[in-house]
């Protein structure tokens, strides 16, 4: 049966890609209003495909998100609006044979079909929304975050329904988001509701990537995040400068000022009782990633680009990127931006800023204890508004299961290397979910590359690993149906 659907795959890798460019030209992107139509279009042609290969039950579910806005002042959160959410795509396939007796084994697969806004265009050498091929890989927005490597999973269960006479050895439930680029809440909040409708034995996501190229890798922990907003406000409007100022305060000055105190100069985060949660990686881990082929000024000139690397001093790279805590300000909005001088004092300025936590910190604890900092630290004059947009937690994965084993076997028979076992840097808050909410023990196995460009122009998916990342779940799930 394996060797079936390993073949069927190597036989319709043409094909397989086709059908990913055209899932890559629908501009989902999740963040964008007027997306919204298209976010849709993506979801629908995910469903067609599911139902096409044979999966079962398959639906469109509506979701809707609260915003929460935090007022100035202590208390409680306040809900105080809602809008519409993007559908998730549901699957499933329930009646694989038993085996020796016992229930098959059902794994939950996770996706999304939404990907981030495009911009800056400039910088794109095709189109993003228009798949393009070169030297070996496939550029678009979403090529392996996430539709290339949510892609390999339906191709996978193609494979087995193919060659298997339109059955599964296993039973498998499919659950694909269109909001994980704005944080999950829509998922979330389905898991929390409905967990019955997700019970399985393992989950599998493929929304990781590998250490180096050609190097199997099993990512098993995530830093959690909370993604906030400040508003700074001053007047009433916007003000002259020439006959206010001196005497009327301004939001971006404010916001400078704040932000200023938010991490000193050797990067360390200046929140009172941020670090006091902070799990540090066991001295195994330590001692594995040490061993990891990582060159520093590789990564420095290659993938960051900058004349230096910063952060916390005592630290090294990978420490400081899977293990530590961040704080980082990713816009600054308000006042004139525009050609030319404009003389104004704006009445209000935005700054959006994240935090990256690490076990044991929690995003609730995290962010009381930053929106107390900072409105401890607001300027005279000034009113602020503090608020919580999206947040996930961190996790850690055991590596002491069944399962573990046999994603390592399956990437081993693939890519003829052992694999290794890393941490991410990144969140997908939805694996806390699973493990929290769910108790369902959670895989990690991504085939993207450190260069991939994901959420910056020119994003990319090597192709090769786009086949061997079908391979592998193919013999993942063969191999897990014996469990």
């Amino acid at each position: 049966m394996t060797i079936a659907a390993v073949e069927f795959a190597k036989n319709n890798q043409a094909r397989f890609v086709e059908e990913l460019k055209d899932l890559l030209r629908i501009p989902s992107i999740s963040t964008d209003p007027e997306r919204a139509a298209d976010v849709r279009r993506a979801a629908e042609f995910v469903a067609a495909e599911l139902r096409r290969i044979g999966m079962e039950n398959v639906k469109l579910i509506e979701t809707s998100t609260p915003e929460i806005v935090l007022a100035p002042c202590d208390g409680p959160a306040q809900v105080v609006s809602a809008r519409e959410g993007h559908p998730m795509v549901y699957a499933d396939y329930l009646h694989a044979a038993p085996v020796n007796g016992k229930a098959a084994t059902t794994v939950l697969v996770y996706g999304h079909y939404d990907v981030q806004p495009v911009e800056p265009l400039d910088e794109w050498l095709s189109p993003p929304f228009e798949p393009t091929e070169r030297d070996g890989n496939i550029y678009a927005r979403g090529a392996v975050d996430d539709k290339g490597q949510m892609w390999m999973h339906v191709k996978a269960l193609e494979s087995l329904f193919a060659t298997n006479g339109g059955t599964l050895p296993i039973n498998v439930r499919v659950i694909i988001e269109g909001e994980e680029e704005v944080g999950g809440e829509g998922i979330a909040a389905f898991v929390r509701e409905h967990p019955d409708q997700l019970r399985a034995d393992v989950a599998l996501v493929s929304d990781t990537e590998m250490f180096a190229p050609d190097l199997p890798t099993l990512c098993v922990g995530l830093r959690g995040m909370i993604y906030t907003e400040i508003e700074a406000r001053g007047a009433r409007t916007d003000l002259h400068s020439g006959m206010y100022g001196g005497a009327a305060p301004n939001p971006h000055i404010a916001l400078a000022q704040i932000i200023a105190q938010l991490k000193d100069s050797n990067g360390h985060i200046s929140i009172p009782g941020f670090y006091d949660k902070v799990a540090a990686p066991t001295a195994a881990e330590l001692a594995a990633w040490k061993t990891l082929p990582f060159d520093e000024e590789h990564y420095r000139e290659t993938e960051v680009g900058s004349i230096k690397l910063t952060g916390e001093a005592g630290f090294s790279v990978l420490e400081r990127t899977w293990a530590r805590p961040t704080l980082e300000v990713h816009g600054i909005a308000g006042g004139f931006t525009g050609a030319g001088a404009k003389t104004v004092i704006p009445a209000r300025a935005l700054a959006k800023i994240s935090m990256r936590l690490v076990p044991d910190q929690t995003p609730a604890e995290s962010f009381a204890l930053y929106k107390k900092y900072v409105e401890s630290i607001c300027p005279e004059g000034i009113t602020l508004e503090v608020r919580l947009i999206h947040a996930g937690d961190p996790v850690v994965v055991s590596t002491d299961n069944p399962y573990v084993r046999a994603a390592t076997e399956a990437m081993h028979t693939v890519f003829a290397k052992e694999t290794v076992f890393v941490r991410g840097g990144g969140s997908i808050p939805i694996v806390g979910d699973f493990i929290r909410e769910l108790g369902t023990p959670t895989l990690l196995m991504g085939f993207g590359l450190p260069d991939d460009n994901l959420h910056a122009p020119n994003e990319k998916f090597h192709i090769a690993n786009f086949h061997r990342g079908i391979e592998s779940i193919v013999r993942f799930l063969s191999s897990v149906a014996a469990i």
